[in-house]
């Protein structure tokens, strides 16, 4: 079968024939038809200090998919060919006590597809069946290729009230805009979305921002009167793993405000800690999704009519991969979809 597959140990992948994986008693294999890049993706794609410490090469990379079941294992009872699906990324232990106690997106021992373990960016994917999430009929299947980063903002947003509220999200990449959409859908009063790209700020007013601002050129305080915004934001969504942005949220947030840390920030950033300790803040570090709580509440949004089509900017036949990750690499783009 084809498949992207991280090869050497340097910059770039390739598009190679390997052997079809084989299917489990308890797994189900699925024709993947379509696949979204993540960030995490360029990360391996360019072989930064963060991939060279993670990955162990050859693996086949990606895990934004979906697709149809091509076969299932013998045990596997709630699931047939045919069906198109997609899946939870992170293949949990099943024995600790998250595990056990149903919590497994704390599993300590969890293991990524196309990290850790051969991923999407192929023909065929074998999963275990415990991972299969069933795509609805209401459902794109590029829609349902994107809902990994799609939970990782409704897992965010869901972790504190919004309806009403006055939110502030640093950082319009994919999951931050995906995150616009979904705190509009839900009922926020103002939602204000910081970034240095123009080009992602735009899509961000599209998706339904109320103020979008280029932190190179205003500053976030700048907007409260305009937004008829008294004390600060009642709750933030940091999503762009930018010390500055992190600290500008954090004298914005009105005292007894909520935050959620989804971006990933280096170990030398330093705060203020007075913005959290006499502000009384919650903050709340959140990775990956609820399982499999918090794929129910994509299906319902969905279903309720929360539209994501805007942020789907470049579709490429998996044949262009290499243009597809030229694009993003250059911040010009929303999702990208690739067509197997």
């Amino acid at each position: 079968m084809k498949a992207l597959v991280k090869k050497y140990p340097k910059k770039g992948i390739w598009l190679e024939n390997v052997p079809e994986p084989e299917c489990g008693d308890s797994e189900i294999k699925v024709k993947i038809t379509h696949t979204a890049i993540c960030g995490t993706d360029l990360h391996i794609f360019n072989w930064d200090s963060w991939a060279q410490r993670t990955l162990n090469v050859p693996l086949i990379i990606g895990h934004e998919f979906c697709g149809i079941i091509k076969e299932v294992g013998k045990n596997v009872r709630r699931y047939h060919e045919g069906q198109r699906v997609s899946g939870e990324g992170h293949i949990a232990c099943g024995y600790c006590r998250n595990c056990r106690a149903g919590k497994q997106h704390f599993c300590a021992s969890s293991k990524g597809i196309g990290v850790h373990t051969n991923g999407a960016f192929a023909e065929y994917l074998v999963i275990p069946e415990s991972n299969i999430w069933p795509i609805s009929d209401n459902t794109s299947s590029e829609i349902a290729a994107f809902f990994d980063p799609f939970g990782n903002a409704v897992h965010s947003i869901s972790s504190y009230k919004i309806v009403g509220e006055d939110i502030l999200i640093t950082g319009a990449g994919p999951i931050g805009l995906i995150s616009v959409a979904v705190c509009k859908f839900m009922g926020a009063r103002n939602i204000v979305i910081t970034d240095i790209n123009d080009y992602r700020l735009i899509l961000a007013q599209k998706l339904g921002a109320t103020k979008t601002i280029n932190t190179k050129k205003e500053s976030v305080i700048d907007c409260f009167s305009e937004l008829n915004i008294k004390h600060g934001f009642d709750v933030g969504l940091e999503m762009s793993g930018h010390p500055q942005a992190f600290n500008e949220m954090l004298s914005c947030i009105y005292h007894g405000g909520k935050i959620v840390l989804l971006g990933l920030l280096p170990k030398s950033t330093s705060i203020n800690w007075d913005n959290i300790i006499f502000k009384g803040l919650n903050v709340k570090g959140v990775y990956g999704r609820e399982m499999y709580e918090t794929w129910y509440k994509m299906d319902q949004l969905i279903n309720s009519g929360l539209d994501l089509n805007e942020i789907i900017t470049h579709k490429f036949p998996i044949s262009n991969f290499n243009e597809a990750f030229d694009v993003i690499s250059t911040g010009q783009c929303g999702k990208i979809v690739m067509e197997w």
